[in-house]
């Protein structure tokens, strides 16, 4: 492939060198650079390509591609583009003979939702004979391969590649989630999705290395509805003006608060043994009753969403009916069952917003008494320490305040920044720094119609100390906790 095929789709001027040389791969990792390759110079928090211009040289690089002046040799090709990382993706798109084209792109963006809707439409879509994949925040899944996620939505290369290797696996659609930091990065330009989702919108993600400010998270989330052929939105969540302020698609909708074209209607929270569900009758464009093994309203909007599109590639209602009952998503209100006097669940709400969501949607179904088992993160804002623990002070009736991943920070230094918001509000709580010794005091005391939440940890399956991630699965520390003799006696 020659540098100008590559390049098909990008502005760009030679600034040496000619574009109509062979190239063997395009690379944006100095460290991988070959012979004969195209580097992309990309500016990231910490490093930027542009510094290794020479070193890719040395290597044998026969172009590279800049948004900035370099000093580079002669024989070098330098190719000056306005935004590298956009170029990165169109090239990238290119360079896997524009994957995007053959398989249906479902895009979802939102503060909340992505996770559990992405693998809710991939189980409807797989039960109706539609191979589908799937790009989210806990796992990439290809066919019967699945790999480990270390970005919700990762670089613009590995999103073209993942596609490309979607195809020849065979999968017809893939679903994925798209973070805002992945939009304004342009981790998902160089295509155009078939279908955008938009689920709802909150202030998250304000910070030095993500966005600085909720106006430009917002501006963020709303230019998947300019990058996509078919919206399908959330009505009922807010600033829907403004993420829908220039957008390019035509537009489906749902909600409960209006007359959408999915509407959720006589909503019903109740228990059945080991499970706390939600049901509701669907209206609009599909009719048929609704339930969902997933607690809370939040779960109501989920399944909305993802009957939304998958009407689009189905019209058996009792398919879609039996496979949002199966849904279940590692880390996202994910109930343990050990026990019939109390329910046990692990939930990666890891910030003040997420974890008021999950505990008012929890308090609905009136349990005896609403336990959280949390702590937060080293190395983050502080902001978030007092803010979870005054949500959880606030509105569970006992806290046990433990670890997280602390990083390069101390422990109870962490616990200690927690306690300020605790003590803002009334609920009792209690600090135990061993995360499994937390876990092992709440299922101890656990009183019969308990509800215990065990969160902030989700999907991982680690703790990160020291710059070291130790292995720590709180399933594994679970199954360790009620095999011992003391546990056993009061399961």
């Amino acid at each position: 492939m020659t540098l100008k095929q590559l390049l098909e789709k990008v502005n760009y001027t030679v600034l040496s060198g000619n574009d109509s040389i062979e190239i063997n791969h395009l690379q944006n990792d100095s460290r991988k650079v070959e012979k004969g390759d195209v580097f992309v110079c990309i500016k990231g928090a910490g490093f930027d390509g542009h510094d290794f211009v020479n070193d890719v040289y040395v290597k044998g690089a026969a172009a590279v591609v800049v948004m900035e002046e370099v000093a580079a040799p002669d024989a070098l090709t330098v190719i000056k583009v306005k935004d590298t990382r956009y170029a990165l993706a169109c090239m990238s798109a290119a360079y896997f003979d524009y994957p995007a084209e053959k398989i249906m792109t479902i895009g979802i963006t939102g503060t909340k939702g992505k996770t559990t809707t992405t693998y809710m439409v991939r189980q409807v879509l797989e039960q109706v004979g539609i191979k589908t994949g799937l790009i989210g925040t806990i796992e990439t899944i290809i066919g019967d391969e699945v790999i480990p996620a270390k970005n919700t939505t990762p670089e613009s290369y590995v999103v073209q590649e993942t596609f490309a290797k979607m195809v020849e696996a065979g999968c017809k659609c893939v679903v994925m989630e798209v973070s805002s930091q992945g939009l304004m990065l342009h981790r998902v330009s160089g295509f155009t999705f078939d279908y955008g989702i938009f689920t709802n919108i909150e202030p998250d993600h304000i910070g030095p290395n993500e966005h600085k400010n909720f106006e430009e998270y917002l501006k963020c989330k709303s230019m998947l509805l300019k990058q996509c052929k078919h919206g399908i939105i959330n009505m009922d969540a807010d600033h829907i003006d403004e993420i829908l302020d220039g957008h390019t698609c035509n537009i489906e909708t749902y909600g409960v608060n209006g007359d959408y074209d999915f509407k959720a209607s006589d909503i019903r929270l109740f228990t059945k043994p080991g499970c706390l569900c939600v049901s509701y009758n669907l209206t609009g464009k599909m009719n048929f009753p609704v339930e969902i093994h997933v607690p809370g309203n939040f779960s109501v909007y989920n399944s909305l969403c993802a009957i939304a599109i998958c009407s689009h590639f189905t019209d058996n209602t009792e398919v879609i009916r039996q496979a949002l009952l199966e849904v279940k998503v590692k880390g996202r209100v994910e109930i343990i069952p050990i026990s019939h006097r109390f329910t046990l669940m692990i939930d990666y709400a890891h910030n003040a917003m997420s974890l008021e969501s999950l505990l008012t949607s929890l308090k609905e179904y009136k349990p005896k008494r609403l336990v959280t088992v949390f702590g937060c993160g080293g190395n983050r804002s502080r902001d978030r320490r007092f803010e979870m623990g005054e949500v959880s002070s606030r509105l569970a009736d006992f806290s046990i305040i433990t670890s997280d991943n602390p990083r390069f920070e101390e422990p109870m230094d962490i616990i200690q920044d927690i306690l300020v918001g605790v003590a803002k509000a009334d609920g009792e709580y209690i600090t135990i720094p061993d995360r499994k010794d937390a876990i092992r005091y709440s299922i101890l005391n656990a009183q019969d119609g308990d509800v215990i939440v065990l969160a902030g940890k989700g999907h991982e399956d680690y703790q990160e100390i020291k710059g070291v991630k130790y292995p720590m699965d709180e399933r594994v520390l679970i199954n360790e906790i009620i095999n011992e003799d003391e546990v056993k006696a009061v399961l």
